[in-house]
This record gives structure tokens, C-alpha cells and sequence, in this order.
């Protein structure tokens, strides 16, 4: 039995990690054996930004729950939310999030939600503004659909695949820098670290220099500048674009040479290919990766109901 939980902000709101990694697991073999659990109540997911995956896999595992569902799109739907406090609002900010998030408790039993980082506001984006103020102001429980700063759902998925394809202790994992070319959050890439870290594993981060990810996240983990070094003997390459941490927001590099090839992937372990998706091809990863029987991307996506439903059954049980 998982411990109840009243939110999901991070994965260290996850008691038993391990635990909760086999219950996920486990629910792929009955989706609907807690059906009656979420009766007669209502999760509202609020998107500040896009979504594919995370609005449809939390809304499957919402319904396998017996959840119903409302969402809303803010960047289209609604009034623009005003976050500061003493503001005098005669601007184009139309509410404020004191009353937004009052209302919204009253509609919902479980709110989610998704805002990225503006990219251009170090500090602003790690008070995680938006989030945090659902979390002061609503009196329901929160969970984070990726913030500023974090992903959990992601890692929580990416963990279970990790599981289901090496149930063996100690893989080595690595975590591997690719291009892209727009400026991307670190959210998916701080989590994945957070996650590993609860693991048995061995640990490289690969990136070229200039992209070293909040030296508080990444702690002691072995950073390797030289990809093909670091890809030697991995079990896992879990692939993902970010900005500059330092010089906050910027594009770096944007050449080839850290694209994720064939090639690349023969100096390792016959390793598994990860990406949380959506992927650029030909940019991050080849076709030949991507397609390759060692591609896990899928499988992955998958995995991201499993996460979402073990969440919020969790939290479903505290009441």
C-alpha cells in the first residue's frame, strides 16, 4: 500500500520512490481497478503552455480513475492573471490569482497544472511564480504538469521505463546534451537528474561547456564534455536539449556535432534511446535512432498515464 499524499510538486513528495515506481508498473495490467476511486470528483488541468502528452496521458489516467476532467487553456481561454500582491490593476491583467485560485477550488477536487519558464527571468522562474501561487492561494491539492524548474511526471515515467527495460541493479545512465533550435527549459533535464540519483545507477552528464545545468541539482554527478566518451558502455541515453544555465536563455551551440547518431550509440552497451518527447529528427536524434528496436520514446510516452494515475491515486487516498 503507497502512503497517501496531499500534493506533487517534486518527486521527493513521493514517500517510498522505489514503491512507487512497482505500483505504477502494476497498474498497466488492471488501468481500471480503481475506477470507483475518483467517483463523483473532478480534476481541472490548467495549461499555461502546449501540451500533447501531458494534457492526454493526465486526462486518461484522471478517467481510469474515475475522475472526471476540465481543462482549460490559458493562453487562450481565459483572463489574464495578475500574480503580484499591491497591484494596482489597471492594466491589461483582467484577475488576480487570489480570486482565480479560490474559484477554481471550488469547481475542482485536484488541480494541475502546466506553466514553463519565460527563459528571460532567472530568478523569477525559480520562485516557480505561477505554481506557487496556486499552491498559497488554492485550498485543493496541486500537482505540477511541468513547471519552471521541474517535470515530475516526466521522471516518474522515465523511472518506470528505466525499470521495466533493465530490472537488473546498476545500469549506467547517461543524461546527453543535443541541439536544437530554439532556447529550451531545464525542467526536464533537473528532474531526470533527481530522479537518477534515487536510482542504483552510475551517472554522466554529457554536454558541451557552457551548458552545465544548477550546480545544486547536479551536486557531484560526473560531468564528461566528450560525448563519445561518455557514452561508453551506457545501458541508457536519455537525450534532451537545454539552454544556458548561466548565461540564462541563450543558444550556445547550434552545429551537429552532438547530434545523437548511429554512430555514436556503437560506443555503447547496446544502450536503450530516451527522449520525453516531442523530438526533433535529424536535429536531436537520427531516424536510424529513433527507429531502432532500442528506442524506448514510445514506451516512454506510454508510461506517462501509469505516472500521472499512480499520482493521483495517491492523492485520491489521503481524501
Amino acid at each position: 500500500m503507497i502512503n497517501a499524499m496531499k500534493q506533487f510538486l517534486n518527486l521527493d513528495d513521493l514517500s517510498n520512490f522505489e514503491q512507487t515506481i512497482i505500483e505504477g508498473i502494476k497498474l498497466k495490467k488492471n488501468p481500471n481497478k480503481f475506477e470507483l476511486l475518483g467517483n463523483q470528483k473532478t480534476l481541472g488541468m490548467l495549461f499555461f503552455n502546449p501540451s500533447l502528452r501531458t494534457r492526454l496521458s493526465t486526462q486518461k489516467a484522471a478517467q481510469n480513475l474515475g475522475l472526471k476532467t476540465m481543462v482549460m487553456n490559458f493562453s487562450n481561454e481565459s483572463w489574464a492573471l495578475e500574480f503580484e500582491d499591491g497591484t494596482q490593476m489597471n492594466g491589461s491583467k483582467s484577475e488576480h490569482i487570489k480570486e482565480a485560485a479560490a474559484v477554481v477550488s471550488q469547481y475542482f477536487d485536484i488541480v494541475a497544472i502546466r506553466a514553463f519558464a519565460s527563459l528571460t527571468n532567472k530568478i523569477k522562474d525559480e520562485q516557480e511564480i505561477v505554481l506557487s501561487s496556486f499552491i498559497k492561494y488554492a485550498s485543493i491539492p496541486v500537482i505540477n504538469m511541468e513547471s519552471a524548474t521541474a517535470h515530475p511526471l516526466q521522471a516518474l515515467a522515465d523511472a518506470m521505463t528505466i525499470k521495466e527495460n533493465y530490472p537488473l541493479n546498476k545500469p549506467k545512465i547517461v543524461l546527453s546534451w543535443a541541439p536544437h533550435p530554439k532556447a529550451l527549459p531545464h525542467a526536464v533535464g533537473n528532474s531526470f537528474i533527481r530522479m537518477v540519483k534515487k536510482l542504483d545507477a552510475n551517472f554522466v552528464i554529457t554536454h558541451p561547456k557552457g551548458y552545465e545545468l544548477d550546480s545544486r541539482i547536479t551536486g557531484d554527478t560526473l560531468i564528461e564534455y566528450n560525448q563519445e566518451n561518455a557514452f561508453k558502455n551506457a545501458d541508457f541515453v536519455y537525450t534532451k536539449n537545454w539552454c544556458s544555465y548561466n548565461k540564462y536563455g541563450e543558444i550556445l551551440k547550434t552545429d551537429r556535432d552532438w547530434m545523437i547518431t548511429e554512430s555514436k550509440m556503437k560506443f555503447t552497451n547496446s544502450a536503450k534511446f530516451m527522449h520525453c518527447l516531442p523530438i526533433r529528427r535529424n536535429v536531436v536524434a537520427t531516424d536510424k535512432v529513433l527507429n531502432s528496436p532500442n528506442s524506448l520514446i514510445i514506451q516512454q510516452a506510454n508510461n506517462r498515464t501509469y505516472a500521472a494515475q499512480i499520482v493521483l491515486k495517491k492523492i485520491l487516498e489521503n481524501g
